[in-house]
Formats: C-alpha cells, sequence, structure tokens
C-alpha cells in the first residue's frame, strides 16, 4: 500500500493544522458566502460530532486580519479560493470554546472569568499591533474578563476595528451546571444579574459579526433580553447541509482513497456505502430540504470508520466511535434531570419501538420547560436523536436516523428493564456464544424471553406486541457477533429479526438467524394461537428463501425460529 495519501483529520479540529498537515478536508466553505447574506448574528445547533469546531476554526482562519498573507496557502483549492467576499480577513476574531470553562460548580463565577480572562489576554496580545502599547498593557491589568471585554469593545470602536466573535459549544458549560447542580444554579447563570448574562449582554454591542454553535436552543432562549439579535438557522434550508457528509462527499472521500490504493483491494465504493449507511445517514435539518437533497451522514462517524479501514485494512470492530458513549451519557443525564417518567417515558418507548414519533420541533424554549412533551420531542430531534423523516401537513414525522442512535434508545430501555429485573450478563454472552458459534440458539432465546417474563411480571410497563419487540431487541443487540437488523424487508414482508453475521470482525460465526417473534393478548383462545402460528410459519418460510437474505448469511447456516408470546408467558419457540 502506498503511503502518499492524505490522513483522514479524525479528532482534529484545528483547520490551520490540517491544511499544514496537507490532510483529507471536505470543503465547506461556499457557506462562508451564505453565511453573511443570511445576517450579521447567526446561531446554529447540530448534534455532537458533525465537524462544528473544525468549521468554526475553518471560519476563523477565513476572517482573521492577521491570516491575510496566508490566504492562499491555506484554502488552495477550496470554493473561497475563487469566490472570496468583501469581508474576507477583515476581523479581529475572538473565538470562545465554552466547553473549557469546566463545570466546577462552587467555583462557577471564577472559573468562567479566568477563562474569559486567559481567552482575552492572548486576543490582545494575537492583535496587538492594532493598539497602542499602553492599552494592551491595562487590558492585561483588568482583572475581570467583563472589564476586560468593555475595554476593548470601547477602543475598537474609537478605532473603527472590526470585530467578530466565535463561540464553539455556547451550551456546555451552563448544560453542565443544569445536570450537576440543577435548575436553581442554571437560573442563577441565565437570569437576573448572573455574571454568565451579563458577559452575554456586551456581545451585541461590540462584535459586528458573531456566530454561536451549540447542541441546544435551551440556553439562549433563556439569555434573551440580554442577547436577542441571535437569527437561528438551525432549520433553514440553506444551511441543511453545512455540518456532516453528503453521500457525494463519502464517494469522493472513498475515491481518492481507492484511487490512492490505500484501501482494501476486496471493498468497493458501493460496499462501503452499503456498511455505513445504515449506522451514520440519514439525518435532514431543515422540514424545506426533507425529499429535495441527500441525507446527511455523522462526519465524525464516517472519519471514524474510515480511519480504520485505511489503517488497520479492515472496517472497525465497533461500528459506534467508543467516544460516543460519554455523549450518550451526558443526554441521558440532560432528559432525566428531574428523573424519566410518565409522558416522558412513554415517548421513550414509543420512539424505540415504532421508530418514529409526530411532532412539530420548538425553536426555543427554556431550561424549566424543556422536559414538557413538545420541548422534549425537541431537544431529542436538536441532540440527533431524532431527524427530519416526512412530513404530513403541520407535522413533521421525526425518525430514528440509523442503527447508531438506535442502538442508544435500546441502551435507555435496557438499563430500565435491568433496574427491574436484574440480569446475568455472563450468561447472556455465553449464550449468545453457543448460538453464533455451534448453533445451540434454545439458550440464549429463552433466557431472553425469561427476562422478558420477569420484567413485565414486576411492572405491567411492556405487555403488548410492539414492547415485547422493543424488548427483544434491546436484548438481541447486546451481541457483537451479529448486526441486529429489526423489520428488515424481504420477499412479501417484513422479518421481526435478522441476526445478520459480523463476519468480518468475527468470521468464526458459523450460525444466522431470522426471528418471527408474534404475540397473544392474555385472554387469546388456543384457536388463535394454532392460526397465528400457522401464518408465522408461512411467513418465515417465504423469508428464509429470499435472494437477497441469502446473499448476506456469508458461508453461515440459516436458522428460522418462531416464538409465541402470549401476555408475558414464553408458549411456544421452535425451528422451522
Amino acid at each position: 500500500m502506498s503511503n502518499d495519501f492524505k490522513l483522514i483529520p479524525y479528532g482534529i479540529s484545528n483547520f490551520k493544522q490540517v491544511r499544514n498537515e496537507n490532510k483529507y478536508l471536505v470543503d465547506k466553505t461556499m457557506y462562508f458566502e451564505k453565511m453573511e447574506r443570511a445576517g450579521n448574528f447567526l446561531f446554529l445547533v447540530r448534534p455532537r460530532r458533525f465537524g462544528k469546531s473544525l468549521f468554526l476554526s475553518m471560519l476563523e482562519a477565513y476572517y482573521d486580519i492577521n491570516e491575510k498573507d496566508n490566504f492562499q496557502e491555506l484554502f488552495r483549492g477550496l470554493y473561497v479560493e475563487q469566490h472570496p467576499t468583501d469581508n474576507r480577513n477583515k476581523f479581529q476574531v475572538l473565538h470562545l470554546d465554552f466547553s473549557l470553562v469546566g463545570s466546577d460548580v462552587e467555583n462557577l463565577e471564577e472559573n468562567f472569568n479566568r477563562y474569559g480572562g486567559q481567552e482575552l489576554d492572548s486576543f490582545i496580545e494575537y492583535y496587538k499591533k492594532y493598539y497602542d502599547p499602553q492599552f494592551v498593557e491595562n487590558v492585561h491589568k483588568e482583572p475581570s474578563a467583563v472589564g476586560k471585554l468593555n475595554l476593548v469593545r470601547i477602543e475598537a470602536r474609537k478605532n473603527n476595528l472590526k470585530l467578530y466573535l466565535v463561540v464553539d459549544e455556547y451550551d456546555n458549560f451552563t448544560n453542565n451546571i443544569l445536570n450537576i447542580k440543577g435548575f436553581e444554579a442554571y437560573h442563577a447563570l441565565t437570569h437576573g444579574t448572573g455574571f454568565y448574562r451579563d458577559v452575554f449582554k456586551i456581545f451585541k454591542p461590540m462584535f459586528n459579526r458573531i456566530i454561536m454553535l451549540g447542541v441546544s436552543p435551551i440556553t439562549l432562549d433563556d439569555l434573551t433580553s440580554g442577547y436577542n439579535i441571535a437569527l437561528n438557522i438551525t432549520m433553514d434550508s440553506r444551511f441543511n447541509q453545512v455540518l456532516g457528509f453528503s453521500e457525494d462527499d463519502v464517494r469522493q472521500m472513498i475515491r481518492y482513497y481507492k484511487d490512492a490504493g490505500a484501501l482494501p483491494a476486496s471493498v468497493t465504493e458501493d460496499s462501503i456505502i452499503d456498511d455505513i449507511k445504515p449506522w451514520y445517514d440519514n439525518y435532514c435539518f431543515a422540514e424545506d430540504s426533507f425529499g429535495t437533497e441527500p441525507s446527511m451522514f455523522n462526519s465524525d462517524m464516517v472519519c471514524y470508520y474510515m480511519s480504520n479501514l485505511i489503517e488497520h485494512g479492515r472496517r472497525p470492530k465497533e461500528r459506534i466511535d467508543p467516544n460516543t458513549m460519554t455523549d450518550y451519557a451526558k443526554l441521558k443525564r440532560l432528559i432525566e434531570i428531574d428523573k424519566l417518567e410518565g409522558e416522558r417515558l412513554n415517548v421513550i418507548h414509543h420512539i424505540a419501538e415504532d421508530g418514529y414519533i409526530y411532532g412539530i420541533v420548538v425553536t426555543h424554549f427554556s431550561a424549566e420547560r424543556m422536559m414538557e412533551f413538545g420541548n422534549f420531542i425537541s431537544l431529542l430531534y436538536y441532540y440527533g436523536m431524532l431527524t427530519i423523516g416526512g412530513v404530513e401537513g403541520e407535522l413533521l414525522k421525526l425518525t430514528i436516523p440509523n442503527n447508531n442512535v438506535r442502538l442508544q434508545y435500546y441502551r435507555y430501555l435496557l438499563d430500565e428493564y435491568q433496574s427491574i429485573a436484574s440480569v446475568n450478563t455472563t450468561e447472556l454472552s455465553l449464550n449468545f456464544s453457543r448460538a453464533a458459534l455451534k448453533g445451540d440458539w434454545q439458550p440464549l432465546l429463552s433466557f431472553i424471553c425469561k427476562a422478558y417474563h420477569d420484567t413485565t411480571a414486576v411492572r405491567q410497563l411492556i405487555e403488548g406486541e410492539r414492547n415485547l419487540q422493543g424488548f427483544m431487541n434491546a436484548y438481541l443487540t447486546l451481541t457483537k457477533y451479529y448486526l441486529v437488523a429489526p423489520e428488515m424487508e424481504f420477499s412479501h414482508g417484513y422479518c421481526d429479526f435478522f441476526l445478520l453475521p459480523n463476519y468480518e470482525v468475527y468470521p468464526m460465526v458459523a450460525h444466522s438467524y431470522i426471528l418471527e417473534l408474534k404475540y397473544l393478548k392474555a385472554d387469546a383462545t388456543e384457536a388463535d394461537a394454532a392460526q397465528q402460528w400457522a401464518e408465522a410459519v408461512e411467513q418465515i418460510k417465504t423469508y428464509a428463501v429470499d435472494k437477497k437474505l441469502q446473499s448476506m448469511l456469508h458461508g453461515t447456516q440459516l436458522h428460522c425460529i418462531v416464538v409465541q408470546i402470549k401476555g408475558y408467558d414464553l408458549m411456544r419457540m421452535e425451528e422451522i
């Protein structure tokens, strides 16, 4: 394999580093002119790991007056090289990343003031040639971040200097406070005379242009009267593709590495797309873009996958970057801030079991109201747990984007189930091994059915066909031997579960499975049960001979299993 190719900048968010080290870059500079036309003060929300920090770093380098002489070197081959705007390299740029503030709840103001002061000291040093030496010294001597801001604001206005504020993770600091300390501490920060609010009050009169990025609109709404001039472009169709990768972006990346000889000979462009599409694709961020523009891939996940494929010659063992587990933990803490119960618990179950929910995405809401039904659904959308999957009148069909996110829902369900009736995960893993390697599937399905019984016997919260499928999904996805595909379309219908062998990672897997899961209400008759069983047998026989299914077995022996549950008791389970 040749090493003469650009490396993927996985985990790198510094644009100048990406360019100076000649790493692979997907061009997003065409959005600079669109942002300039949209307004001077912009606000954009996107889920985590969609390339927000790298985009802001790119934008900073473009507008930074000190980078004027480096423009050609940094932006060679990118859209703005041939289409520069009048504002190119005209600003002094203050870049704040509020994820660096920390969340020490006992020293909030001190920590924020220290971070802000350090950034402003760095700012005035970087641009000191535009200021009088005595003024630079005065800024350094000023003890508070707000004081430093005011000094720069007055001096810049006096000398007609143009200032650009870039804020990354604008809501990270306050969301951490909300998670750890609760509403009271959060309210003190964002309302009245809170120091965080005081800083935002200065932003409007100080900066010529502002761009703020985060993962939710909560904090901005609570700061509205202090900072009330931002145009929210989150659901603006002009910016649907500003972050993330389109399929064309991904295909161009694959072709580049294929042509460079950096990919295994056995993989093709289409095989990679087929592999990653169910896991990382299918995001839509604007109602007007649905059905008219390509869906978007999570860019970090694509880079994670491609880096493994290039560096190790195989796809990653884990389809999901382990780093996203911290994202899952953060989201879980946030949505359970006053304990997940009642209607919101039903929302999680409904989405996990059906894969979608209808609603309206609320563009702004306060922290105190974020757990209301509509706001809670909107919060899941902003965090990337739902995406636009259809439009019906004034309602959006908000769907689970992909398997990556679907597994996070199953983890919610599994956490809940195990809090009711604990499960021996070692025994479960052993049963998965026996099913995958030896074809001994009875212990595995008996184990899961018993867990279903034990859970529902304690609390009648999951009885019902859709809930049973959600339960099965939660447990079946615990294995790494298989890629579990629920509701996969085969001949004349949808199979409940296909345990697709993860053959590239675990080539020793010798057995695959399709499961037809049937549920009977507790008062169903024997005749009902017999008829349902007969129908299930015919269905699964039809699925078993499907050419699409046969092509996915990779030499494994297929087992066709019908499972019949009545109420919460296992009635019958057989291989057909």
